[in-house]
Protein backbone atom coordinates (compact mmCIF):
# COMPACT_ATOMS: atom_id res chain seq x y z
CA UNK A 1 0.00 0.00 0.00
CA UNK A 2 3.25 2.43 0.67
CA UNK A 3 4.21 1.92 -2.56
CA UNK A 4 0.40 2.75 -3.91
CA UNK A 5 0.69 6.01 -1.83
CA UNK A 6 3.79 6.82 -3.62
CA UNK A 7 1.87 6.54 -6.88
CA UNK A 8 -1.39 8.60 -6.31
CA UNK A 9 1.12 11.75 -5.26
CA UNK A 10 2.36 11.37 -9.06
CA UNK A 11 -1.58 12.04 -10.21
CA UNK A 12 -1.38 15.47 -11.53
CA UNK A 13 -4.20 18.23 -9.52
CA UNK A 14 -6.58 19.44 -11.39
CA UNK A 15 -5.41 23.15 -11.01
CA UNK A 16 -2.17 21.97 -12.62
CA UNK A 17 -4.23 20.33 -15.57
CA UNK A 18 -6.73 23.59 -16.22
CA UNK A 19 -3.00 25.90 -16.52
CA UNK A 20 -2.05 23.03 -19.14
CA UNK A 21 -1.33 25.15 -22.55
CA UNK A 22 -3.80 22.70 -24.59
CA UNK A 23 -6.77 22.79 -21.98
CA UNK A 24 -6.47 26.36 -22.09
CA UNK A 25 -7.21 26.39 -25.53
CA UNK A 26 -10.10 24.23 -24.74
CA UNK A 27 -11.78 26.28 -22.12
CA UNK A 28 -11.87 29.49 -24.60
CA UNK A 29 -14.47 27.48 -26.30
CA UNK A 30 -16.36 25.42 -23.93
CA UNK A 31 -18.32 26.15 -20.22
CA UNK A 32 -15.44 25.59 -17.43
CA UNK A 33 -17.62 23.20 -15.31
CA UNK A 34 -18.23 21.08 -18.24
CA UNK A 35 -14.51 20.90 -18.86
CA UNK A 36 -13.59 20.64 -14.96
CA UNK A 37 -16.09 17.30 -15.27
CA UNK A 38 -14.14 15.46 -17.37
CA UNK A 39 -10.74 16.69 -15.89
CA UNK A 40 -11.76 15.01 -12.38
CA UNK A 41 -13.31 11.94 -14.07
CA UNK A 42 -9.89 11.00 -15.43
CA UNK A 43 -7.90 11.82 -12.91
CA UNK A 44 -10.83 9.49 -11.05
CA UNK A 45 -9.85 6.72 -13.89
CA UNK A 46 -6.07 7.05 -12.98
CA UNK A 47 -6.64 6.63 -9.50
CA UNK A 48 -9.19 3.67 -9.90
CA UNK A 49 -6.30 1.87 -12.33
CA UNK A 50 -3.66 2.54 -9.35
CA UNK A 51 -5.97 0.74 -6.75
CA UNK A 52 -6.43 -1.96 -9.48
CA UNK A 53 -2.69 -2.45 -9.95
CA UNK A 54 -1.35 -5.91 -8.97
CA UNK A 55 1.79 -6.05 -7.33
CA UNK A 56 4.55 -6.81 -10.11
CA UNK A 57 2.44 -4.07 -12.34
CA UNK A 58 3.46 -0.79 -9.76
CA UNK A 59 6.87 -0.43 -10.03
CA UNK A 60 6.93 0.34 -14.04
CA UNK A 61 3.31 2.40 -13.49
CA UNK A 62 3.87 6.29 -14.86
CA UNK A 63 1.34 8.79 -15.07
CA UNK A 64 1.70 10.02 -18.24
CA UNK A 65 0.58 13.94 -18.50
CA UNK A 66 0.51 14.52 -22.26
CA UNK A 67 -2.22 11.32 -22.75
CA UNK A 68 -4.28 12.60 -19.33
CA UNK A 69 -4.70 15.57 -21.67
CA UNK A 70 -4.96 13.76 -24.79
CA UNK A 71 -7.70 11.88 -22.96
CA UNK A 72 -9.51 14.73 -21.27
CA UNK A 73 -9.90 16.63 -24.95
CA UNK A 74 -10.75 13.26 -26.20
CA UNK A 75 -14.00 13.31 -23.63
CA UNK A 76 -14.87 16.80 -23.97
CA UNK A 77 -14.70 16.28 -27.68
CA UNK A 78 -16.83 12.84 -27.77
CA UNK A 79 -19.43 14.44 -24.75
CA UNK A 80 -20.13 17.71 -27.25
CA UNK A 81 -20.52 15.40 -30.45
CA UNK A 82 -24.51 14.58 -31.10
CA UNK A 83 -25.60 11.28 -29.85
CA UNK A 84 -28.09 10.58 -33.18
CA UNK A 85 -25.18 10.68 -35.94
CA UNK A 86 -24.14 9.75 -39.19
CA UNK A 87 -24.00 5.38 -39.61
CA UNK A 88 -23.37 3.93 -42.77
CA UNK A 89 -26.24 1.24 -43.88
CA UNK A 90 -24.51 -1.73 -45.41
CA UNK A 91 -27.08 -4.44 -44.26
CA UNK A 92 -29.26 -3.51 -48.13
CA UNK A 93 -32.14 -2.74 -46.21
CA UNK A 94 -33.47 -0.42 -47.46
CA UNK A 95 -36.21 1.33 -45.09
CA UNK A 96 -34.79 0.01 -42.44
CA UNK A 97 -36.20 1.35 -39.10
CA UNK A 98 -33.53 1.38 -37.02
CA UNK A 99 -31.03 3.99 -39.28
CA UNK A 100 -33.72 6.01 -40.36
CA UNK A 101 -35.58 4.81 -43.04
CA UNK A 102 -35.72 6.58 -46.17
CA UNK A 103 -32.87 9.40 -47.14
CA UNK A 104 -33.84 13.17 -48.04
CA UNK A 105 -31.88 13.90 -51.64
CA UNK A 106 -28.60 15.94 -50.86
CA UNK A 107 -30.03 18.27 -53.25
CA UNK A 108 -32.54 19.21 -51.00
CA UNK A 109 -30.20 20.60 -48.07
CA UNK A 110 -29.35 23.76 -48.96
CA UNK A 111 -32.74 24.84 -49.63
CA UNK A 112 -34.19 23.08 -46.57
CA UNK A 113 -31.31 24.15 -44.18
CA UNK A 114 -31.92 27.94 -45.43
CA UNK A 115 -35.55 27.88 -44.74
CA UNK A 116 -35.01 26.37 -41.36
CA UNK A 117 -31.65 28.51 -40.69
CA UNK A 118 -33.54 31.66 -41.33
CA UNK A 119 -37.03 33.19 -40.78
CA UNK A 120 -39.56 31.68 -43.06
CA UNK A 121 -43.04 31.89 -44.43
CA UNK A 122 -44.18 28.83 -42.07
CA UNK A 123 -47.55 30.63 -41.03
CA UNK A 124 -47.12 33.93 -42.97
CA UNK A 125 -49.07 34.89 -46.54
CA UNK A 126 -46.48 36.73 -48.49
CA UNK A 127 -49.16 37.86 -51.34
CA UNK A 128 -51.73 39.07 -48.92
CA UNK A 129 -49.48 40.16 -45.74
CA UNK A 130 -51.59 38.04 -43.46
CA UNK A 131 -51.71 35.26 -41.41
CA UNK A 132 -51.46 31.96 -43.74
CA UNK A 133 -51.24 27.99 -42.94
CA UNK A 134 -48.63 26.11 -43.29
CA UNK A 135 -50.05 23.47 -45.07
CA UNK A 136 -50.58 25.88 -47.80
CA UNK A 137 -47.15 24.75 -48.85
CA UNK A 138 -47.79 21.32 -49.37
CA UNK A 139 -51.75 20.81 -50.33
CA UNK A 140 -51.34 22.34 -53.90
CA UNK A 141 -48.59 19.93 -54.76
CA UNK A 142 -50.03 16.97 -53.35
CA UNK A 143 -53.21 17.68 -55.39
CA UNK A 144 -51.99 17.97 -58.24
CA UNK A 145 -49.65 14.07 -56.90
CA UNK A 146 -52.72 12.90 -56.15
CA UNK A 147 -55.74 13.83 -57.63
CA UNK A 148 -56.93 14.83 -54.20
CA UNK A 149 -59.43 17.93 -53.48
CA UNK A 150 -57.08 18.68 -50.50
CA UNK A 151 -54.87 17.87 -48.54
CA UNK A 152 -52.76 18.22 -44.46
CA UNK A 153 -49.42 16.67 -43.19
CA UNK A 154 -48.83 15.63 -39.32
CA UNK A 155 -46.46 14.45 -37.36
CA UNK A 156 -46.53 10.35 -38.76
CA UNK A 157 -49.78 8.20 -40.24
CA UNK A 158 -50.38 6.29 -36.95
CA UNK A 159 -51.14 10.14 -35.53
CA UNK A 160 -53.17 11.10 -38.91
CA UNK A 161 -55.32 7.68 -38.64
CA UNK A 162 -55.91 9.29 -34.85
CA UNK A 163 -57.14 13.05 -36.32
CA UNK A 164 -59.28 11.52 -38.94
CA UNK A 165 -61.24 9.18 -36.52
CA UNK A 166 -60.83 11.96 -33.96
CA UNK A 167 -62.67 14.25 -36.64
CA UNK A 168 -64.65 12.20 -39.29
CA UNK A 169 -66.28 9.07 -36.07
CA UNK A 170 -65.76 10.23 -32.95
CA UNK A 171 -68.26 8.27 -30.91
CA UNK A 172 -69.27 6.83 -33.57
CA UNK A 173 -69.01 2.92 -35.21
CA UNK A 174 -66.18 2.27 -37.69
CA UNK A 175 -66.67 -0.76 -39.51
CA UNK A 176 -63.19 -2.73 -40.42
CA UNK A 177 -62.05 -6.00 -41.26
CA UNK A 178 -60.79 -8.27 -38.85
CA UNK A 179 -58.19 -9.41 -41.15
CA UNK A 180 -56.85 -5.45 -41.25
CA UNK A 181 -56.77 -4.76 -37.59
CA UNK A 182 -52.44 -4.96 -37.82
CA UNK A 183 -50.12 -3.65 -36.00
CA UNK A 184 -47.79 -1.25 -36.49
CA UNK A 185 -44.34 -0.93 -34.99
CA UNK A 186 -43.32 -0.31 -31.40
CA UNK A 187 -46.99 -2.38 -30.24
CA UNK A 188 -48.90 -0.06 -31.87
CA UNK A 189 -52.16 -1.58 -32.74
CA UNK A 190 -54.95 -0.31 -35.32
CA UNK A 191 -57.67 -0.86 -32.72
CA UNK A 192 -56.07 1.06 -29.98
CA UNK A 193 -55.66 3.70 -32.44
CA UNK A 194 -59.07 3.82 -33.00
CA UNK A 195 -59.90 3.63 -29.23
CA UNK A 196 -57.64 6.95 -28.77
CA UNK A 197 -59.20 8.73 -31.62
CA UNK A 198 -63.00 8.39 -29.78
CA UNK A 199 -63.91 5.56 -32.65
CA UNK A 200 -65.64 2.18 -31.37
CA UNK A 201 -64.68 -0.64 -33.50
CA UNK A 202 -66.89 -2.76 -35.44
CA UNK A 203 -65.03 -6.16 -36.81
CA UNK A 204 -66.60 -7.79 -39.49
CA UNK A 205 -65.78 -11.03 -41.53
CA UNK A 206 -62.97 -13.10 -40.58
CA UNK A 207 -58.38 -13.25 -40.21
CA UNK A 208 -58.42 -14.82 -43.83
CA UNK A 209 -62.01 -13.78 -45.78
CA UNK A 210 -64.37 -10.48 -45.60
CA UNK A 211 -67.12 -10.09 -48.13
CA UNK A 212 -69.34 -7.38 -48.76
CA UNK A 213 -72.39 -8.64 -47.24
CA UNK A 214 -70.23 -8.42 -43.77
CA UNK A 215 -70.35 -4.70 -44.05
CA UNK A 216 -73.35 -3.75 -45.68
CA UNK A 217 -74.87 -6.54 -42.76
CA UNK A 218 -73.04 -4.45 -40.04
CA UNK A 219 -73.89 -0.75 -40.80
CA UNK A 220 -76.50 1.09 -38.75
CA UNK A 221 -77.65 4.06 -37.05
CA UNK A 222 -74.39 4.71 -35.50
CA UNK A 223 -71.98 3.96 -38.18
CA UNK A 224 -69.90 6.77 -38.87
CA UNK A 225 -67.77 5.76 -41.25
CA UNK A 226 -66.14 2.49 -43.34
CA UNK A 227 -62.21 2.21 -42.76
CA UNK A 228 -60.03 -0.31 -45.02
CA UNK A 229 -56.38 -0.93 -43.39
CA UNK A 230 -54.12 -2.02 -46.01
CA UNK A 231 -51.78 -4.64 -44.60
CA UNK A 232 -48.38 -3.34 -46.11
CA UNK A 233 -46.25 -5.19 -42.82
CA UNK A 234 -47.67 -8.73 -43.77
CA UNK A 235 -49.88 -10.67 -46.20
CA UNK A 236 -52.29 -13.62 -45.63
CA UNK A 237 -52.10 -15.69 -48.73
CA UNK A 238 -54.37 -18.87 -49.51
CA UNK A 239 -58.21 -19.36 -49.00
CA UNK A 240 -58.37 -15.00 -48.62
CA UNK A 241 -60.82 -12.85 -50.28
CA UNK A 242 -61.37 -9.25 -49.18
CA UNK A 243 -63.20 -6.16 -50.58
CA UNK A 244 -61.99 -4.07 -53.07
CA UNK A 245 -61.51 -0.43 -53.12
CA UNK A 246 -64.28 0.12 -55.99
CA UNK A 247 -66.71 -2.31 -53.61
CA UNK A 248 -66.07 -0.30 -50.38
CA UNK A 249 -66.60 3.20 -52.04
CA UNK A 250 -70.01 1.39 -53.66
CA UNK A 251 -71.12 0.40 -50.73
CA UNK A 252 -70.35 3.93 -48.81
CA UNK A 253 -72.10 5.59 -52.04
CA UNK A 254 -74.97 3.58 -51.41
CA UNK A 255 -75.63 3.79 -47.64
CA UNK A 256 -74.23 7.47 -47.70
CA UNK A 257 -71.01 6.52 -45.67
CA UNK A 258 -67.45 8.35 -45.87
CA UNK A 259 -64.62 5.94 -46.87
CA UNK A 260 -61.14 5.69 -45.38
CA UNK A 261 -58.39 4.39 -46.85
CA UNK A 262 -55.18 3.96 -44.18
CA UNK A 263 -52.32 2.58 -47.22
CA UNK A 264 -49.41 3.02 -44.65
CA UNK A 265 -46.29 2.50 -46.70
CA UNK A 266 -47.73 4.65 -49.00
CA UNK A 267 -46.46 5.25 -52.72
CA UNK A 268 -46.87 7.40 -55.54
CA UNK A 269 -45.12 4.99 -58.12
CA UNK A 270 -46.24 1.89 -59.52
CA UNK A 271 -43.30 -0.35 -58.65
CA UNK A 272 -44.74 -3.61 -61.20
CA UNK A 273 -42.82 -2.13 -64.10
CA UNK A 274 -39.47 -2.20 -61.96
CA UNK A 275 -40.55 -6.04 -62.14
CA UNK A 276 -41.34 -5.29 -58.03
CA UNK A 277 -44.68 -6.73 -56.21
CA UNK A 278 -47.05 -3.78 -56.97
CA UNK A 279 -48.06 -1.51 -53.89
CA UNK A 280 -51.34 0.36 -54.39
CA UNK A 281 -50.88 4.21 -55.03
CA UNK A 282 -52.51 6.78 -53.80
CA UNK A 283 -53.55 7.97 -56.45
CA UNK A 284 -55.22 4.66 -57.69
CA UNK A 285 -57.44 4.91 -54.37
CA UNK A 286 -58.26 8.60 -54.89
CA UNK A 287 -59.60 8.00 -58.17
CA UNK A 288 -61.79 5.36 -57.28
CA UNK A 289 -63.52 7.31 -55.30
CA UNK A 290 -62.64 7.13 -51.39
CA UNK A 291 -63.02 9.97 -49.62
CA UNK A 292 -60.24 10.24 -47.32
CA UNK A 293 -56.53 8.72 -47.49
CA UNK A 294 -53.27 8.05 -45.44
CA UNK A 295 -49.87 7.21 -45.82
CA UNK A 296 -46.63 7.74 -44.38
CA UNK A 297 -43.43 9.84 -45.54
CA UNK A 298 -40.70 8.38 -44.80
CA UNK A 299 -41.68 5.13 -46.73
CA UNK A 300 -42.34 4.60 -49.76
CA UNK A 301 -42.74 7.68 -50.67
CA UNK A 302 -39.17 8.43 -49.94
CA UNK A 303 -38.99 11.53 -47.86
CA UNK A 304 -39.15 12.50 -44.08
CA UNK A 305 -40.93 11.23 -41.06
CA UNK A 306 -44.76 12.57 -41.64
CA UNK A 307 -48.64 11.44 -41.81
CA UNK A 308 -50.34 12.91 -45.20
CA UNK A 309 -53.70 12.93 -45.31
CA UNK A 310 -54.79 13.34 -48.85
CA UNK A 311 -59.14 13.75 -49.79
CA UNK A 312 -62.45 15.52 -50.25
CA UNK A 313 -61.73 19.47 -48.84
CA UNK A 314 -64.59 19.32 -46.67
CA UNK A 315 -63.58 16.54 -44.30
CA UNK A 316 -59.64 17.56 -44.31
CA UNK A 317 -61.21 21.51 -43.65
CA UNK A 318 -62.69 20.08 -40.56
CA UNK A 319 -59.66 18.19 -39.71
CA UNK A 320 -57.65 21.13 -39.60
CA UNK A 321 -60.45 22.90 -37.10
CA UNK A 322 -59.66 19.74 -34.64
CA UNK A 323 -58.02 20.89 -31.30
CA UNK A 324 -56.20 17.70 -31.95
CA UNK A 325 -54.39 19.05 -34.94
CA UNK A 326 -52.11 21.62 -32.83
CA UNK A 327 -50.80 19.01 -30.60
CA UNK A 328 -49.42 16.78 -33.44
CA UNK A 329 -48.68 19.36 -36.53
CA UNK A 330 -45.99 18.78 -38.19
CA UNK A 331 -42.57 21.32 -37.66
CA UNK A 332 -40.70 23.13 -40.08
CA UNK A 333 -37.65 21.20 -40.39
CA UNK A 334 -39.74 18.21 -41.26
CA UNK A 335 -42.27 20.06 -43.95
CA UNK A 336 -39.60 21.95 -45.58
CA UNK A 337 -37.96 18.27 -46.26
CA UNK A 338 -41.16 16.82 -47.40
CA UNK A 339 -42.41 19.59 -49.56
CA UNK A 340 -38.93 19.42 -51.43
CA UNK A 341 -39.53 15.61 -51.79
CA UNK A 342 -42.68 16.44 -53.18
CA UNK A 343 -41.65 18.86 -55.69
CA UNK A 344 -39.04 16.64 -56.61
CA UNK A 345 -42.05 14.31 -57.48
CA UNK A 346 -43.54 16.79 -59.66
CA UNK A 347 -40.68 18.48 -61.55
CA UNK A 348 -38.38 15.67 -61.82
CA UNK A 349 -37.83 13.69 -65.47
CA UNK A 350 -37.09 10.75 -63.47
CA UNK A 351 -38.28 10.87 -59.83
CA UNK A 352 -37.29 6.84 -59.03
CA UNK A 353 -33.41 7.98 -60.14
CA UNK A 354 -33.58 11.77 -58.22
CA UNK A 355 -35.00 10.30 -54.49
CA UNK A 356 -32.60 7.97 -52.60
CA UNK A 357 -35.10 5.52 -51.67
CA UNK A 358 -36.30 4.67 -55.01
CA UNK A 359 -33.28 4.94 -56.54
CA UNK A 360 -32.21 2.11 -54.53
CA UNK A 361 -34.92 0.05 -54.75
CA UNK A 362 -35.10 0.42 -58.70
CA UNK A 363 -31.46 -0.42 -59.33
CA UNK A 364 -30.80 -3.26 -62.21
CA UNK A 365 -28.81 -5.69 -61.95
CA UNK A 366 -26.13 -4.14 -64.18
CA UNK A 367 -26.25 -1.32 -61.94
CA UNK A 368 -25.78 -3.18 -58.27
CA UNK A 369 -23.39 -5.16 -60.27
CA UNK A 370 -21.02 -2.72 -61.04
CA UNK A 371 -21.27 -0.31 -57.67
CA UNK A 372 -20.32 -3.98 -56.02
CA UNK A 373 -17.54 -4.51 -58.25
CA UNK A 374 -16.40 -0.77 -57.53
CA UNK A 375 -16.46 -1.50 -53.70
CA UNK A 376 -14.35 -4.80 -54.30
CA UNK A 377 -11.85 -2.91 -56.22
CA UNK A 378 -11.33 -0.48 -53.62
CA UNK A 379 -11.14 -3.23 -50.47
CA UNK A 380 -9.02 -5.63 -52.43
CA UNK A 381 -5.95 -3.13 -53.33
CA UNK A 382 -5.93 -1.61 -49.66
CA UNK A 383 -6.45 -4.69 -47.38
CA UNK A 384 -3.93 -7.14 -46.83
CA UNK A 385 -5.46 -9.51 -43.69
CA UNK A 386 -9.17 -9.63 -45.25
CA UNK A 387 -10.26 -12.59 -47.50
CA UNK A 388 -12.66 -10.37 -50.02
CA UNK A 389 -15.16 -11.74 -52.50
CA UNK A 390 -18.21 -11.05 -54.12
CA UNK A 391 -21.51 -12.87 -54.24
CA UNK A 392 -25.14 -12.96 -55.05
CA UNK A 393 -27.87 -12.14 -52.50
CA UNK A 394 -30.81 -10.23 -51.62
CA UNK A 395 -31.78 -7.49 -50.43
CA UNK A 396 -34.93 -6.69 -48.31
CA UNK A 397 -37.49 -2.84 -48.65
CA UNK A 398 -38.07 -2.87 -44.78
CA UNK A 399 -39.74 -0.21 -43.11
CA UNK A 400 -43.08 -3.04 -42.86
CA UNK A 401 -43.19 -2.10 -46.60
CA UNK A 402 -43.22 -5.41 -48.67
CA UNK A 403 -42.47 -8.04 -46.59
CA UNK A 404 -42.40 -10.93 -48.94
CA UNK A 405 -40.43 -8.49 -51.42
CA UNK A 406 -36.70 -9.82 -51.79
CA UNK A 407 -34.50 -7.78 -54.47
CA UNK A 408 -31.88 -9.55 -56.10
CA UNK A 409 -27.89 -7.86 -55.04
CA UNK A 410 -24.38 -8.47 -54.86
CA UNK A 411 -22.66 -8.98 -51.31
CA UNK A 412 -19.17 -8.22 -50.63
CA UNK A 413 -18.28 -10.91 -48.20
CA UNK A 414 -14.88 -10.40 -45.64
CA UNK A 415 -13.71 -12.34 -43.16
CA UNK A 416 -10.24 -12.16 -41.24
CA UNK A 417 -7.26 -14.40 -41.55
CA UNK A 418 -7.26 -14.66 -37.33
CA UNK A 419 -10.57 -12.39 -35.82
CA UNK A 420 -13.70 -13.48 -36.49
CA UNK A 421 -17.15 -11.90 -37.88
CA UNK A 422 -18.30 -10.64 -33.87
CA UNK A 423 -14.97 -9.12 -33.57
CA UNK A 424 -15.07 -7.49 -36.95
CA UNK A 425 -18.75 -6.52 -36.88
CA UNK A 426 -18.88 -4.56 -32.64
CA UNK A 427 -15.14 -2.99 -34.15
CA UNK A 428 -17.41 -1.45 -37.94
CA UNK A 429 -19.83 -0.65 -35.38
CA UNK A 430 -17.20 1.45 -32.96
CA UNK A 431 -15.69 3.11 -36.06
CA UNK A 432 -15.80 7.09 -36.46
CA UNK A 433 -18.67 6.76 -38.53
CA UNK A 434 -19.64 3.25 -38.07
CA UNK A 435 -20.53 0.72 -40.23
CA UNK A 436 -23.83 -1.74 -39.81
CA UNK A 437 -23.55 -4.78 -41.93
CA UNK A 438 -24.76 -7.98 -41.39
CA UNK A 439 -23.05 -11.65 -40.29
CA UNK A 440 -24.20 -14.76 -41.99
CA UNK A 441 -22.00 -17.92 -41.54
CA UNK A 442 -19.02 -16.10 -39.67
CA UNK A 443 -18.46 -13.84 -42.61
CA UNK A 444 -19.20 -10.10 -42.60
CA UNK A 445 -21.69 -9.20 -45.49
CA UNK A 446 -21.74 -5.57 -47.03
CA UNK A 447 -24.97 -4.63 -49.29
CA UNK A 448 -24.11 -2.38 -51.94
CA UNK A 449 -27.69 -1.61 -52.72
CA UNK A 450 -28.16 0.81 -49.37
CA UNK A 451 -23.94 1.97 -49.84
CA UNK A 452 -23.66 5.44 -51.12
CA UNK A 453 -20.60 5.17 -53.78
CA UNK A 454 -19.13 8.21 -51.51
CA UNK A 455 -19.25 5.98 -48.62
CA UNK A 456 -16.47 3.29 -50.17
CA UNK A 457 -13.48 5.27 -48.89
CA UNK A 458 -14.80 5.63 -45.71
CA UNK A 459 -15.57 2.08 -45.61
CA UNK A 460 -11.97 1.90 -46.58
CA UNK A 461 -10.70 3.70 -44.14
CA UNK A 462 -12.48 1.49 -41.30
CA UNK A 463 -11.68 -1.59 -42.20
CA UNK A 464 -7.94 -0.49 -42.93
CA UNK A 465 -7.86 0.58 -39.19
CA UNK A 466 -9.90 -2.23 -38.22
CA UNK A 467 -6.59 -4.01 -39.76
CA UNK A 468 -3.92 -2.29 -37.61
CA UNK A 469 -6.24 -3.38 -34.51
CA UNK A 470 -5.93 -6.51 -34.81
CA UNK A 471 -2.35 -6.69 -35.56
CA UNK A 472 -2.03 -4.68 -32.45
CA UNK A 473 -3.93 -7.28 -30.30
CA UNK A 474 -6.71 -5.01 -29.31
Amino acid sequence: MADKRRLFSLIPKVDDILNEERIMEILEDNNRDFVVKHVRQNIENIRKHIVELKDNEIESFKVDEDMVISNIIESVEKEKAMNLRRVINATGVVLHTNLGRALINDELKNSIWDAVSNYSNLEYNIETGKRGSRYSHIEEVLGQLTGAESAMVVNNNAAAVLLVLSTMAKNKEVIVSRGQLVEIGGAFRVPEVMEQGGALLKEVGTTNKTHVWDYENAIGEETGLLLKVHTSNYKVVGFTKEVSIDELVEIGNKYNLPTVEDIGSGTLVDFSKYGIIKEPTVQESIKKGIDVVTFSGDKLLGGPQAGIIVGKKKYIDAMKKNPLTRAIRIDKLTLAALEGTLRTYLSAKNPEKEIPTLRMLTYSHEEISEKAHNLYEVLINSLKDFLIEKEEGYSQVGGGSMPTEYLKTTLIKINHKEKNANWIEKKMRESNIPVIGRISEENILLDVRTIKEEEFNIIKTCLVEIEKMAQGGK
